[in-house]
This record gives structure tokens, sequence and C-alpha cells, in this order.
């Protein structure tokens, strides 16, 4: 049986991140990584990974290393599941497959269920189903009192669903020949037509059983999903794991379940309240304060009496003086000293964020900036509860941003007018490595 990823779509509601979904990193590893291993748990050894012309090299590179049969297949154009199925159906044509969406995070026992139906029963394919208790911008499945599928309903819209029953991409096909055939006859306007292909299978006899799964799911769809895979990877840790090599100062705090690893420097009177975890190579400064299920990637500095909580921090950033709250913020950003991120309104309502230019409930009271790569701000800005900043932009000091900065930009304030305009600076990555070396020649890499 071979396992088949779909790593060819573009995730549209995660923008101002715009990296794959699959590319994100927990704890040292990619969602990719962590999807391959876990299936190899379950007694998976093949593999397709379909990717499209953009990630296809970065997907094989980051799998050259792993133990396991791996065959790759590009999908030339976002067009949706079916789509991705063809284009790997010279592959697993005939094949008993499992297709997976490696965005879904969930655990071990997805795999023992499905695989444990289709041992006993005698259905052409298995389907995952998971119980919600509010709204899910998904599909959802229709069954009868067998269990067995009727129909699959793509996104019909809150108060429009059919059961409380979500699909979850992780569907075991017994044989790929029919699916493709249909697959190759449905035409569709929408993005539907694996769905629309299913119900015509079902219509022609095909049997399909729904398996019910009540274990850990969360699909990252928005940005702040991001925050519950954080808490489910930090979850099982209850205490400080330290890597050898990483140097603590005697006198910072440690408490709780922190991963620390390699060559991470943290500093005097710095305390770490797990769950937390602090990547390679990172600097902890003097009096920070980390705290309350924050990830913080690899080469990064969080400086001089910054407090980081609740948060997602990418590879490579820096920060001084800052308070970064309920905050994502993706790889290669610097925050000017006293920068700071609002990440709570004064009427205590949840907050809303933009999403493909339509204002959308978070569902959270709490949430600070979504950051894209390689943007900046100055000294002493501020951002407000939400707002999302886009790549390649910055933010001058002094400033307060009340709404979204598109990729590219620049906004300053002079006297009492903002300015906006093209972002032409260009950030040197060799000035940061050099004050990172002159930081640790300086005592941030000594020990006590």
């Amino acid at each position: 049986m071979k396992l088949v990823f779909l790593c060819g779509g573009i995730g549209k509601r995660m923008f101002p991140l715009t990296e794959d979904k699959f590319m994100f990193k927990f704890l040292g590893k990619t969602i990719l990584e962590y999807q391959v291993e876990l299936a190899k748990k379950a007694g998976f050894k093949d593999f397709v990974v379909v990717g499209n012309p953009l990630n296809i090299e970065r997907i094989k590179e980051m799998c050259k290393d792993i133990d396991a049969t791996i065959e790759f297949v590009i999908q030339e154009e976002p067009n949706g599941m079916a789509d991705a199925i063809l284009s790997a159906k010279d592959v697993i044509k005939s094949d008993e497959i499992i297709l997976v969406n490696p965005n879904d995070i969930f655990d071990l026992s997805v795999y023992k269920k499905i695989i444990g139906e289709y041992k006993k029963g005698n259905y052409e394919s298995y389907i995952i189903g998971y119980k919600v208790g509010s709204y899910f911008p998904g599909g959802y499945l229709e069954v009868n009192q067998n269990n067995e599928l009727i129909k699959i309903h793509e996104k019909p819209g809150e108060g429009k669903e059919p059961s409380n029953l979500v699909n979850i991409v992780i569907h075991l096909h017994k044989n790929t020949s029919p699916l493709i055939e249909f697959l190759e006859k449905t035409k569709s306007q929408k993005d539907d037509i694996y769905e629309s292909a299913i119900t015509k299978m079902i219509e022609s006899d095909h049997k399909i059983k729904v398996v019910y799964y009540d274990g850990f799911w969360r699909a990252i769809k928005y940005p702040w999903d991001m925050f519950d895979v954080v808490r489910y990877f930090l979850g099982d840790i209850s205490t400080p794991k330290i890597s050898k090599s990483a140097k603590v100062s005697k006198s910072a705090k440690i408490y709780g379940g922190v991963i620390i690893e390699d060559n991470v420097h943290i500093l005097e009177n710095a305390v770490i309240r797990g769950p937390c975890y602090i990547g390679k190579n990172t600097v902890i400064g003097n009096n920070a304060l980390i705290w309350n299920s924050t990830h913080i990637g690899d080469n990064c500095v969080i400086g001089y009496s910054t407090e980081v909580k609740h948060s997602y921090i990418g590879d490579n950033c820096w920060f001084h003086m800052s308070y970064i709250g309920d905050s994502i913020i993706s790889d290669n950003c610097s925050f000017g000293a006293g920068a700071v991120t609002a990440n709570f309104r004064f009427d205590e309502q949840p907050i809303k964020v933009y999403v493909k230019d339509m204002k959308n409930e978070s569902g959270l009271d709490k949430l600070g900036v979504i950051m894209g790569d390689d943007c900046k701000t100055g000294i002493n800005s501020c951002m407000m509860p939400g707002v999302r900043v886009g790549p390649n932009s910055i933010i001058g000091p002094g400033v307060i941003l009340t709404r979204d900065l598109e990729p590219n930009k620049m906004i300053t304030i002079n006297e009492k007018n903002y300015i906006i305009k093209n972002n032409e600076i260009m950030l040197s990555s060799e000035k940061k490595k050099d004050l990172m070396e002159k930081l640790l020649r300086h005592g941030y890499g000594k020990k006590d």
C-alpha cells in the first residue's frame, strides 16, 4: 500500500505567511518530516509526494535522508485534489493507496483506525470522519445508518451542514483505477471535482465506509491555527530537555516542559516557563522572559528584557526590549528596541483578521501581529491586535500600525503624517551574522 501526500496546493488563507504549510517547523522538524515519521511508525514504507514546480526540489532535499521509498510527482498547477491525484496516476494506478493532506495534524491512532477497518471490512474505500462542535470551513460527510458515505458536501456554509462530521483527507482506496476513471470524466466549475467523483462512484454502487476518529486533529487553515499545533507538540513534555551543548547561566531559571536545542545560550536572570521550545543557536538575553507555549526557531536573539508570550517565531529573528504577545512572526524579522505587539482589544471582544480581503473572526480574544518573512520594525513601534504585515516590509520608528501593511512597503511617520512608499532597502544577512559573532565574543556565549 502506498501513502500519497498531497503537497501541491497553495494556502490562500495564510497570508502574510507565504511558506507552504507542511514546511513550517515544529520542534526542529517540518510538518512533512513529522508526517513521514508518523506514517513509518504505522508501518508504511512506500510513499508518493505530489508537489508543485516551486516546492518539489525543496521537498526532495528535505526527504533525501529519510529511510523510505519515496516517489516524487509534480502537479503543474494548483488545481485541487483531483488534479493532484491525476498528476500521480502513472505511479499509483491499480495500487492500494491512502491519500493524506499533510497540513492536518493528527496522531498515530488515525492510521490504526482506518487500517483496522480495512482489514476487517469489505468496502472499496474508507475515509476518516471527525465530529466538530462548531462550523469548520471544509467538507462535511452525509452518512447512512451503517456509517456508509452518501455524499461529501464541500464547504456547505454555516447552518447548511448535513451532519457534524467533517471530512479529514485520510482516504483509503483499495484500487485507484475506478477512482482515476471517475476523476477523469467528472467536470465542475468549483474546486470539488474529487468530492463530485466520489459521489458518482457511490451512485455506481461503490461502497465507502466512514471511520470515526476522535483523537487530536487540527487543520492549519489560518495562521492562528499554529498556536494549537505548538501546544500539541509540546503537550507531553513536563520537565526540561536541555542539550548538552547549550550554555545556561546559573542565575537563569527554567521551569516545566522546556526543550532547549544545541548551542543555545541563556544569559543571566533569563526566565523560561514551559511549555516552550528554543531552537538551535538561539540566544536568550539577560532578564528575558519566555513563557506560555512559545516556539522560537533557530539562530534567533531574544535580547535584553524582551518578553515573548504564547507566540510562534521563525528562524533568524531578533528582538531587544520588546513585548511579543500571541503573535506569529516568520523568518528573518528584526524588532527595534521598545517595539510592542498589542494583543488585546479594549472592549475585550474577539479579534478580527482580514483573510482574502474579508474580515474573519479569529475566535481569539488575544492575538498580536501576523508578520511575513524579512520584515523590520523601528524603535518604539507598535502593532495593533490582529494586524498583518506583508513580507519584506518595514515599520518605521514610533509608528502605531493600526491596519495591514502590504508586502514590500515601508511606513514611516513625519511629524503628524504617515508616509507609505515602496521599500527599496535590502537587508544584509552578512551583517546579522557579524552581529551574532560580536555578541558571542562579548559575553553572550560565556559561562558564569
